[in-house]
Formats: structure tokens, sequence, C-alpha cells
């Protein structure tokens, strides 16, 4: 019996799937700053230090949680999560997509690819429609209190996660198997059954990997923030995005249109590599 095709939809997660960063919707209020006064200093780290950005926002959420008396325990973090805002039709859009693929007969995977942090993710309302979180995380002391950056994902870092889910591997920590040279039709999810969704500069390197090799990247924009649009349409012009789309995700949205589209090249395409193999 011939498998069914599996589809990965992977997303950015901050500016992608929510309207802001993750630590906006409850983190920095704790630590009595507002999203502007948090993020000056840490890029005064990064810049002050030529640190890497990501592990300076990461130092610096220790560094204020101690100075404030904050604890941050992973269940910690899991409640900052719930409070995410997401954009318009988010919460259903995972279950919209997976019954179409169902209807059309592949396989939708939903996987996030993002700067954020796996912790905050993980109590976010749809947390549970995700394959694999690839994020930043932590290292935790003997009390289960946050100590130090364990994982930092970077804009170049995200890249590595994308062959991770080429060949079905699930850990963060995997140099190795990720490595190893494999055939084509062994690899769990080749690219052209991917979509990649992000939203701006940092998602680059990953949308250009995804279109270089045949699959799909779509650029989301808010509309309510001025030069969202400009800067998505830069991303198609310079041939970083496949296609670009208004942040709505209901069932009568530009996006799901856009989505149920590729889904169906997607499908129609390895019906005519079955073909193709015929002797």
């Amino acid at each position: 019996m011939r498998r069914k095709p599996i589809i990965a939809l992977i997303y950015d997660f901050d500016g992608t799937l929510s309207p802001g960063n993750m630590q906006e919707f409850g983190f920095i209020q704790a630590i009595g700053q507002t999203p502007e006064e948090f993020w000056s200093k840490s890029n005064g780290i990064a810049i002050g230090q030529d640190a890497s950005d990501i592990l300076a926002y990461m130092k610096l959420m220790v560094d204020e949680a101690k100075k404030n008396g904050i604890k941050l325990t992973r269940e910690d973090f899991k409640k900052y999560g719930a409070d995410i805002k997401l954009y318009e039709g988010v919460r259903e859009w995972f279950n919209h997509v997976d019954q179409y693929g169902k209807e059309h007969g592949v396989v939708i995977e939903h996987y996030i690819n993002s700067s954020g942090l796996t912790e905050i993710i993980e109590g976010s309302p749809i947390a549970g429609a995700f394959k694999h979180v690839f994020a930043g995380s932590f290292l935790y002391d003997k009390n289960g209190e946050a100590e130090w950056p364990g994982i930092a994902v970077d804009f170049t870092a995200k890249t590595q996660y994308l062959f991770k889910i080429q060949k079905g591997i699930f850990s963060s920590r995997d140099a190795e198997k990720v490595n190893e040279s494999l055939a084509d039709e062994a690899k769990r999810i080749p690219f052209t059954n991917m979509i990649y969704f992000g939203d701006g500069e940092t998602d680059v390197p990953s949308m250009k990997l995804v279109t270089m090799f045949g699959g799909n990247a779509i650029a989301v924009f808010d509309p309510a923030r001025p030069g969202k649009k400009e800067a998505a349409r830069k991303l198609l012009k310079d041939g970083r995005a496949s296609f670009i789309t208004p942040a709505s995700y209901t069932k009568d949205s530009r996006t799901f249109r856009l989505v149920c589209a590729i889904i169906d090249k997607i499908k129609a395409d390895n019906e005519l590599r079955q073909f193709s193999r015929y002797r």
C-alpha cells in the first residue's frame, strides 16, 4: 500500500502566529518593565558585548527575574504562555487544515521553528497542535528554576531544524544523524512537502532554504502595523517568499485558501512522481 505523503507546515511564532513577542504577554509586566524598556536593555547587552541577541534576552530574563524575586520554573513559563495573544483564527486553524488534508489524502503535521521559548509555547492555547516545537529553552537548577540558556535559536540556527524535520529527528541536541547522507526516497518529509510561515528578515535563511529545494514559503503580515505589508512584499520581490498573505487564519481567509491550493499541488506532484517511476 502506497504511503500517504506527509506535508509539514512550519511556523515561526512571534509575529507569525502572535502579534507580539511572547515575553510581552506576562513576563515583562511581572518584572515591572515595558516591552520597550526590556528590549532596549537586551539590545544594549548584545551590542555592547557583541553578543547573540537571543542569548542576551535569555540571560536578561534570568537576571531580571532574580532581581524582582520572581521564580522561573517550567510551570511559571507555561503560565505566561497561557496569556499569549494570537492572530484571528489561529486556535481553529490547525483542525481546519488537518481536516482538509484528511479529505484530500495527505497527512498534515505542524511544527514550530522559533527564536522564542519552548517553555512558554508549551503553555499556549495551541501547544497541542504541534508535532514538535523547535525553540529556545533553559537549563534548570536543583530547585527547578531557570539559571542559564540551554538552547538558543537564532535565524541561522533555524535552518538546521528544517533538516531535522526532513529526516524525522526530534532532538535539538542531535548533531550526528542530521548530517548523515540519506537517499531522497528515505527522507520522511522532503523539502518539496514543506510550507514555511514567517514574518520578517529573521526568517529569510529558512525561507530561502525551503524555496531553493522546491518547497513553499509564506510571508505573513499584520495589516494593523504600518510597514509590515511592504516588508512582506520585499521578501516576495527578493525571492525569499513564494507568497504573501495577511495574518488571518480563519477558514474563509486568503491564508487558508492559499494553503489548500499548495496542498493540492503537493499531492498532485507526488502522484506524478509515482507515474514517472513506472518501468
